[in-house]
């Protein structure tokens, strides 16, 4: 009797079924992105360094409690939603004199459009926005109070740059991104970077409390 041969399996067939369930996988599988905050960290001080005197009336104390409730400069219990407009009233304040800068002595704040309360922080400049969070405090917590300070300092120097410059500082970032050549793109860097001069952005955040 004649011996039958076995038919032979098509391997290409295989690899490009193989290939193509691959890229399906890769198509429809979904990652985790962790989402974070860019924030520029400080340059670190000379060992002779000594740091200034800072008066408590220029620091904003915002607590978040391992219950995730917000407690604003030790007294008062707020939504998250309240906290940027309480941002701005405290940067904006303009109640004495600040650091000096452009290498003119220090003045009073005449670009503030705030209360001039005497109790209240002195000057953009030197005003701090101090948060101490727990452990305990939820990280998505954690980025809503973090969101609601940047959106304060957005909207102060929004409405500084569409004073003097008649378009706002979000728009100023999204020009520098289509800008088109080195000067275009100097020019506006120069309205953004003095815009975050006259509204700095100064926010301490101690160790989480355990």
């Amino acid at each position: 009797m004649a011996r039958r041969e076995l038919p032979e399996i098509n391997a290409g067939s295989m690899a490009d079924i193989a290939f193509l369930l691959l890229i399906f996988f890769l198509v429809t599988t979904t990652m985790n992105v962790d989402s974070g905050i860019s924030r520029k960290l400080p340059e670190p001080q000379a060992a002779d360094y000594v740091p200034p005197v800072i008066k408590q009336k220029n620091v904003f104390d915002i607590v978040v409690n391992r219950n995730n409730q917000l407690l604003i400069e030790g007294t008062d219990f707020i939504k998250v939603r309240e906290l940027k407009e309480l941002v701005i009233a405290f940067i904006d304040n303009g109640g004495g004199t600040g650091n000096p800068m452009d290498g003119q002595p220090a003045a009073e704040c005449d670009w503030c459009n705030g209360a001039k309360d005497e109790a209240s922080s002195d000057h953009p400049n030197k005003a701090i926005i101090q948060l101490q969070s727990d452990r305990g405090t939820s990280y998505g917590m954690y980025i809503s109070v973090q969101n609601e300070i940047e959106a304060a300092y957005v909207a102060l120097r929004n409405t500084y740059c569409l004073k003097k410059y008649r378009t706002s500082y979000t728009q100023l970032q999204k020009d520098m991104k289509d800008a088109q050549g080195k000067a275009a793109k100097a020019a506006i860097k120069v309205k953004i970077d003095n815009a975050k001069k006259h509204y700095p952005q100064i926010i301490a955040e101690p160790e989480p409390i355990k």
